[in-house]
């Protein structure tokens, strides 16, 4: 073969292999632009951690954030928000994910606040002098003494009361019975109490001192009289503030004021008796709200056996209603934004999907639902903020509140959809972990797992380190064993 020939032969050959490598190139170039797929034949557009939804990876592995493995994000799971956002059984266990449902229960009011105790203004006694005179003695009152019913506070002179007085006695031995009865009526005009004058008829002799008394027990709030003063008629001498009831004034937000009305119950605690709850009622809710505050002031009339209230005492107040029946949800299930509330349902085959809801009251750590959500629907009350942010991140729209319907009740199965076997690693309630083999039927490798027993009496006679046969099945708020024996021996 000449030169020429073994040239041509030569080239031939290099153009081959560089149009095998060439296609060799482009076949790799083209596999690493196709979507990846998964063993499952799904397709697989990025890996992400879930408790940093935003950032996404473009291969499997650890995070970088969390001592975690990363999760596929599948095709399927984005192209379409009536999906929702699809978490692996297992994962949604590790993510601590808790599921409640939505059921009809009474919702009773929580509304406390907090007030002072205050002196019952309508039971105030005005002590006032009915003639003028000259204060002759005074006893020992001061003001914020608690006396009893017909308390002295003072002797008053009147000079004017001896003329008169003379001139009925002297009336009185003539016994002219119509000029006696003149004569008797004067004395009570010139304002001589009742006693006084039976106590000149009983004597014969004038009684122109008279004891200022009080007309009520209670506290001394004012007192006016001094020994050696000049007091007029009409003059207030003192005012004495009764003790039988007290008023607890307590600061309510106005928000709240749509669910008291007056005789309504209501029951304080204070400091000073720890333990005790005294009960009283609603008198008023008063017309002005605090511009500073936005509250409003309730006034609650307490009953005050003992005098043991005292004003100035500072007390917390129940002012919850009668229970009212209401479709409630645990308050932490709420996510609130600011613009509306909303909750994650749990939909089936691991899916969730936020729904938009109208709230109402909150009590107990429940929250009312007035609209959006169906008796028996439910709801993620743990670990809903994760689900949200990927919900945000795949553009899946809130249900709206017109969307609610009543979920289905399925039957659980008694013995359980699942079976495997594994080695009990701990028990503790109703709760048993598991070391246990793969379950093929929902695609979960070999791994150690807390389940919640369907009741604590079926691990009642085992213990840790026994190789055990269950069943399970998935439940909304993970899985369930359902039957519990042990191991036949190999």
């Amino acid at each position: 073969m000449n030169f020429d020939r073994k040239l041509g032969l030569a080239a031939a050959i290099l153009a081959v292999v560089a149009g095998g490598a060439g296609y060799g190139i482009a076949t790799l170039r083209h596999d690493d632009a196709t979507p990846r797929m998964a063993e499952t034949g799904r397709k697989i557009l990025y890996w992400y951690d879930p408790m940093v939804p935003s950032q996404h990876f473009d291969k499997p592995g650890k995070s970088p954030f969390m001592d975690m493995e990363l999760v596929p994000k599948y095709a399927d799971e984005a192209a379409s928000g009536e999906t929702g956002v699809t978490i692996d059984p297992a994962r949604a266990q590790s993510l601590g994910l808790r599921i409640a449902e939505a059921r009809t229960g009474a919702l009773g009011s929580s509304l406390t606040a907090t007030g002072t105790i205050e002196f019952n203004e309508r039971d105030v006694a005005v002590v006032q002098a009915r003639t003028g005179g000259f204060v002759q003695r005074v006893y020992a009152r001061a003001p914020g003494d608690v006396i009893g019913k017909g308390a002295p506070l003072a002797d008053i002179l009147v000079p004017e009361w001896a003329g008169a007085q003379a001139e009925y006695l002297a009336v009185r031995r003539i016994g002219d019975a119509d000029l006696s009865h003149a004569a008797r009526q004067r004395l009570l005009l010139l304002g001589m109490p009742q006693g006084t004058v039976a106590a000149v008829e009983r004597s014969g002799r004038p009684h122109n001192v008279v004891t200022i008394s009080t007309p009520t027990g209670g506290t001394i709030k004012t007192l006016g009289v001094r020994a050696g003063m000049t007091v007029a008629s009409g003059q207030t001498l003192a005012e004495v503030n009764g003790l039988g009831t007290v008023w607890l004034n307590a600061a309510v937000p106005e928000a709240m004021a749509g669910q008291l009305k007056p005789g309504q119950s209501a029951t304080a605690t204070l400091a000073a008796y720890p333990g005790e709850r005294f009960t009283g009622r609603i008198a008023a809710i008063l017309p002005s709200v605090a511009a500073e505050s936005r509250t409003l002031t309730v006034r609650i009339e307490l009953p005050n056996r003992a005098g043991r209230l005292r004003p100035g005492m500072f007390a917390s107040v129940d002012l919850g209603g009668a229970a009212r029946p209401a479709l409630l949800v645990p308050s932490e299930a709420v996510i609130r934004t600011g613009k509306r509330a909303l909750v994650m349902l749990a939909l089936p085959q691991g899916r969730y999907r936020p729904a938009e809801v109208q709230t109402g009251a909150e009590a107990g750590g429940q929250t009312e639902i007035l609209a959006g959500l169906a008796e028996g629907e439910k709801v993620v009350a743990s670990g809903q903020f994760l689900i949200d942010s990927e919900a945000s991140l795949l553009g899946i729209e809130a249900r709206p509140i017109s969307g609610a319907t009543r979920a289905p009740r399925a039957e659980t199965p008694a013995s359980g959809a699942y079976h495997t076997s594994g080695r009990i690693e701990s028990i503790a309630g109703d709760r048993i972990t598991l070391s246990h083999e793969a379950v093929p039927a929902l695609k979960w490798p070999a791994m150690t797992m807390t389940f919640r027993l369907s009741t604590p009496a079926l691990a009642r006679s085992f213990k840790k380190g026994d190789r055990v046969v269950f069943g399970f099945d998935q439940a909304a708020d993970g899985p369930v064993v359902r039957t519990l024996s042990r191991e036949a021996a190999r």
